[in-house]
């Protein structure tokens, strides 16, 4: 059945007889399948558990699937589709989800799943379109391609009720009358919301979604239009649990914007109802128009974790191989951080991911230090994220940070201590959306855990008065120099909270006695250095200015970051102790 869609999706050879099957199955029954209502045990430990949106029935998009596929047919016939990112000047098709082992794997029992909102299409969309494009013409017909974000940047998203600045709306990202082509990938979805945001005629789609079982994915693929909308399932083996990423990959006639959001795809993340703030990476990379170089392009080490990762996901080996077709050289400032979900004995997989991966990441851009660090990890109190928080997590997080691979003998902490920035109670509770604002949460319990680092954590306000905040964000900063006097850093943003589940724990193989990592969820995120050129939109000094509330704690103890990553936090936290 899955090699018959396939086949159907990329342009079969029998291409009367698709017509005619579709024809039929549009005068058929359209009665949408519902995705089976699959129960799963719900512990206060799981670390995606949270107030996500309901699991629907899966609809059509309240398109004509006659239409849509006579139409399909009729540009199959002058045209294969091709199943990448590089397709210029024709519509693509979207390859097939090919699950790809990366790892071996040790079997064991299986965790209880978290049930995330899963990917579901509703009818009755009405799809708008927007006017913004990426190419200008010149006199004489040459054409220049316009990159918003050539070398990369770090905005806030838009908030509805507070003054703009240095923010973006989830519609400038996507630009959906220029997107050809869309990878999306998130823990939380808002379908309605999402389709309402793109152009469907124009716009493929690949999912990058959890499903519980199989049954659930068959139900989500046969109630979407399969020309336009595909589904890629990351396994869920081995320990994982949790699809966690919100990687989105964009396509445009002229380049491909690599999006890192902290947020999921629904309205609040995106600041629509004015309660929730999140961050976003973005930056534009040009297609090679030269064959000859697009033969010989050799990626960055960014690209090619990239590259790992959507094959690790399960994304379909042409697509993932046509990111060559980009120059990545942006890119060599940056690294990009994963967490693959499972259990992982093999050296080339754990050496590179989680934790493991973040340390590798920093010592290979230049960052690795002998010496202390200081560290402030910026995140949100959901779910579990801090309940699993321990000392063994904290010494290992914080050697990746100085470039530590994960292999050596764990290092007693240096004197200066990490400082946890989180919301508070009284902070939660003063934000426009009342208690929790639906997804934010912290229990009493494991604040009276003995094992709880209650010491180094510190309230987390946002400079934006009534906000809570969603954003994942670590700042490094390693000591000034003893010889010309300046300082060095680097900063996280991404997916990855602050816990085993999204960083992994490195452990001895029981059968091998060799080092395997286990990691319960699916991560991605972007090392910044702080040297990185700084956005033009950024330059504004107020941009990095912080109110100084309580004490006179280091009030700008963060200002190297300024201009490189906003600062979304009154500065200095009041600690809890």
């Amino acid at each position: 059945m899955a090699s018959n869609r396939a086949a159907e999706f990329n342009g079969g050879d029998d291409e009367e007889e698709a017509l005619r099957q579709a024809i039929a199955l549009s005068l058929g029954d359209e009665t949408p399948v519902p995705a089976k209502d699959t129960k799963h045990s719900r512990h206060s430990s799981d670390p995606c558990r949270g107030n996500s949106l309901p699991a629907t029935s899966m609809s059509a998009l309240g398109i004509d699937r006659r239409k849509m596929e006579e139409e399909r047919l009729a540009r199959l016939k002058k045209r294969k589709a091709e199943t990448n990112f590089d397709a210029q000047g024709q519509e693509e098709g979207l390859p097939p989800a090919q699950r790809q082992k990366t790892t071996n794997v040790e079997p064991g029992d299986q965790p209880s799943l978290s049930k995330a909102a899963l990917p579901t299409l509703s009818s009755g969309q009405r799809l708008k379109s927007s006017s913004n494009s990426g190419v200008s013409e010149k006199p004489g017909g040459f054409t220049t391609v316009r990159l918003p974000y050539p070398k990369g940047t770090v905005l806030r998203t838009w908030a509805r009720g507070t003054p703009r600045q240095d923010d973006i709306k989830i519609e400038d990202i996507l630009q959906k009358d220029q997107l050809e082509l869309a990878v999306l990938s998130s823990f939380q979805w808002d379908e309605e919301w999402l389709m309402a945001k793109l152009n469907m005629k124009k716009t493929k789609l690949l999912l990058i979604a959890y499903a519980p079982d199989e049954a659930t994915k068959d139900a989500m693929r046969a109630n979407v239009p399969q020309e336009s909308i595909r589904f890629c399932f990351p396994l869920m083996e081995h320990g994982a649990s949790c699809m966690h990423s919100k990687l989105q990959l964009l396509k445009f006639p002229t380049h491909i914007r690599i999006v890192i959001p902290t947020g999921n795809l629904v309205p609040y993340d995106w600041g629509e109802t004015g309660v929730m703030e999140n961050m976003v990476f973005l930056i534009d990379l040009p297609r090679i128009a030269d064959p000859a170089k697009r033969a010989a392009n050799v990626l960055t080490p960014f690209g090619t974790e990239l590259q790992f990762f959507l094959g690790a996901q399960g994304v379909d080996e042409k697509m993932v191989a046509s990111l060559l077709n980009y120059d990545f050289s942006e890119t060599s400032r940056y690294g990009f951080v994963h967490t693959i979900g499972g259990s992982h004995s093999n050296t080339g997989v754990w050496q590179r991911t989680g934790y493991c991966g973040l340390g590798r990441t920093v010592k290979a851009l230049g960052f690795g230090s002998d010496g202390p660090i200081e560290l402030d990890y910026i995140g949100n109190a959901q779910c579990s994220s801090i309940g699993a928080v321990n000392s063994d997590l904290l010494t290992a997080l914080y050697n990746a940070c100085k470039g530590d691979s994960g292999i050596k003998e764990y290092e007693a902490r240096t004197g200066r201590q990490k400082k946890k920035k989180d919301v508070s109670s009284a902070t939660n509770q003063g934000d426009f959306a009342g208690h929790s604002a639906g997804t934010i949460c912290f229990q009493l319990r494991w604040w009276e855990s003995q094992s709880f680092p209650s010491e180094i954590l510190r309230d987390c306000k946002d400079v934006r008065p009534g906000l809570l905040m969603h954003s994942k964000i670590i700042y490094v900063r390693r000591p000034v120099s003893a010889t010309d006097g300046s300082a060095s850093g680097w900063a996280y943003l991404g997916s990855h909270n602050l816990s085993e589940s999204a960083w992994g724990r490195l452990v001895k193989d029981r059968t091998t006695g060799q080092p395997k990592l286990n990691a319960r969820n699916w991560e991605c995120g972007v090392l910044i250095p702080a040297s990185a050129s700084r956005s033009p939109s950024m330059k504004d000094p107020k941009a990095c200015e912080t109110p100084a509330h309580g004490t006179t704690e280091e009030p700008r103890m963060l200002e190297l970051f300024c201009g490189v990553v906003p600062i979304p936090i009154q500065l200095p936290g009041a600690p809890y102790y």
